[in-house]
């Protein structure tokens, strides 16, 4: 299956698109690199999907409602990405990929806060002082509020090797691409 899903034929990409593409991406990954750990302004664009999610999956109860937040908010570049790669263009697949992957930076982030409780809530309701930090619920009805740091570096380790695995498929995938037009 593997082997099939790299013989696939992408949309080509010319050689100008490779290159800028390509100094985005390692643009980005240095500024991200350089807020290691922090919030970006780049955050703000998962934030309202992130609160979305909640509203739309508190439909479906409580604990789907508390989840909701971050389900919508890793499932809609994810479902993007897959569009993308549906249609066969690198590019839209790349940074829909790489958004999936830069949102995940954001809910490691999150995570870590869970015991740390610094990051400003944010609720669709406006409840303010009343909100409660998602993470902190989550992870105590796992029983591993104790791990929440340990958990949010790990996932954000994961996160940074999606991201520069994105960026290398891409550079892989294009200049292959390029090269046989």
């Amino acid at each position: 299956m593997l082997i099939r899903l790299a013989e696939i034929d992408w949309q080509p990409v010319s050689r100008v698109q490779l290159i800028c593409w390509t100094t985005f991406y390692v643009l980005l990954l240095f500024y991200l690199g350089l807020n290691w750990g922090q919030l970006t302004l780049l955050d703000n664009v998962h934030l309202p999907i992130h609160e979305g999610g909640h509203l739309l999956f508190g439909w479906l109860g409580e604990t789907l409602g508390l989840w909701g937040g971050t389900l919508l908010q890793l499932l809609v570049p994810a479902l993007l990405a897959v569009s993308f790669a549906v249609r066969r263009e690198l590019p839209g697949t790349t940074f829909c990929a790489f958004a999936f992957f830069h949102s995940l930076t954001g809910v490691a982030t999150y995570m870590a806060d869970a015991l740390r409780l610094e990051l400003p809530l944010v609720t669709v309701g406006g409840a303010g002082d009343e909100a409660e930090h998602d993470w902190v619920r989550i992870f105590s009805s796992l029983g591993v509020l104790p791990h929440a740091i340990q958990i949010g570096n790990f996932t954000r380790l994961m996160a940074w090797a999606g991201m520069v695995g994105t960026v290398a498929w891409f550079a892989w995938r294009s200049s292959r691409e390029t090269a046989e037009v």
